[in-house]
């Protein structure tokens, strides 16, 4: 496998830590292979790009070396990703070739119950807003919380729905719950199939960018009535779309 840092095209590990996390034991391939497929489903890797080297995998998961190559061995038989040689090698996330239409929208929409979704995330947001302010961050954790939102704004169109999932999951994890993370980042990734569905509005980002900048804001500041307030308004603005355009 490549070394970190012999390409600028690849998942930063460090970026991944909000979903990766270390297995428990007795599950170490199941749990592995779960979060390493959130990660391609929550589009943190985009289509094309690299996933971190192994050894770094391997760390975040603790797990062998031996047991990711199989946990991978598994993505590239489902062609999800693929494994390159070379100096610029590694493994590589495949892009997705069918863009969802109608027939796809109805099989996403009629698999879930999306009010409960949209309910339980918004539980979860507003929740993790509110831990973040309450006991406040430390420097690191400021840091990240800053440098996610600043990658948010500098997001060109296609790649906008990762930063702002990144954004949201370094909130998540920075909660200190690594119960809400888990779970966070599993209804993040059905909110993300259902996003799919509907189209990006210019608009709409700009309007979300203002709120995670004032969200982003009252967690620093310690106000958790302003950053639940704020994380509840996101959330509403989302679940309206989603259900203007699946209704």
């Amino acid at each position: 496998m490549a070394q970190e840092g012999e390409s600028g095209r690849h998942g930063s590990a460090r970026q991944l830590r909000p979903v990766l996390r270390p297995v428990r034991a007795g599950n170490g391939f199941e749990e592995a292979l779960e979060q390493i497929l959130q990660v391609v489903r929550l589009g943190l890797v985009p289509g094309g790009e690299r996933l971190p080297a192994e050894r770094d995998l391997a760390e975040l998961l603790g797990i062998s070396r031996v047991t990711l190559r199989e946990v991978l061995k598994v993505l590239q038989d489902q062609r999800l990703v693929e494994s390159r040689r070379g100096r610029y090698g590694g493994t590589f996330v495949l892009p997705r070739t069918v863009s969802p239409g109608e027939d796809e929208l109805r099989r996403r929409v009629a698999a879930v119950d999306v009010e409960d979704v949209l309910r339980f995330r918004e539980v979860l947001e507003t929740g993790a807003a509110d831990l973040c302010a309450t006991h406040g961050l430390t420097d690191e954790g400021a840091e990240r919380l800053r440098t996610a939102l600043a990658a948010t704004h500098d997001a060109p169109l296609p790649d906008y729905r990762r930063r702002d999932t990144l954004l949201h999951l370094t909130l998540a994890e920075l909660s200190g719950s690594a119960s809400l993370t888990a779970q966070y980042a599993a209804v993040r990734a059905t909110v993300n199939d259902l996003l799919d569905c509907i189209p990006l509005l210019v608009r709409n980002l700009e309007h979300s960018q203002h709120q995670h900048t004032a969200l982003v804001e009252a967690v620093l500041d310690g106000d958790a009535e302003a950053a639940r307030a704020v994380m509840r308004e996101h959330c509403a603005g989302t679940a309206a779309l989603l259900r203007g355009f699946l209704a």
